[in-house]
């Protein structure tokens, strides 16, 4: 469980960065062109998408399975497209189904949208984009120079034996 935490905390700091990045283009999007709202959120969550991909990669999967750097991308472009269509599927509706298009509403609607594609997205990046490598559970728990059977190393349990767990 605790490796579970550590690594929505991991998961967590790059997509809150990636948040801000994702309403900076896109209030930036809005300031300078006469672009319709939902297309420039479309522009940002793209620009987000490229920084999440490279610090979800780097640093909170680095111990992942690559299973193919080709293969990687392809599903982080997918699930990413998917969450980018809730994402704005969200502001679509609120601004086009509703008529809330105020700067605070738009805004609000984005943020809603950020958060119901983020549970897609980590489930989906989890589960299918960086997944353990095979025989290897995540080993959030020790520091990366630790050595293996080191106290609290779960790896360090071997069910074989008769003895009991240090």
């Amino acid at each position: 469980m605790l490796a579970l935490v550590r690594e929505f905390a991991k998961f967590g700091t790059v997509g809150g960065i990636g948040i801000f990045v994702n309403f900076g283009v896109f209030n930036l999007c809005r300031g300078i062109t006469r672009l319709p709202v939902v297309r420039c959120s479309v522009i940002a969550t793209v620009v987000a998408i490229a920084f999440n991909y490279l610090g979800l990669r780097y640093f909170t999967y680095r111990d992942r399975d690559r299973g193919g750097p080709g293969r990687e991308v392809a599903l982080f472009a997918v699930f990413s497209a998917a969450g980018l269509v809730i994402e704005n599927g969200v502001l679509y509706v609120a601004t086009y189904a509703f008529g809330w298009d105020t700067p605070f509403q738009n805004n609000a609607f984005k943020f809603l949208g950020i958060g119901t594609a983020t549970l897609f997205r980590f489930w989906a990046y989890r589960a299918w984009v960086f997944r353990t490598r095979p025989g290897h559970g995540p080993r959030h728990a020790l520091p990366h120079d630790a050595p293996a059977g080191a106290p609290g190393d779960p790896a360090a349990y071997r069910p074989e034996t008769t003895a009991p767990p240090p």
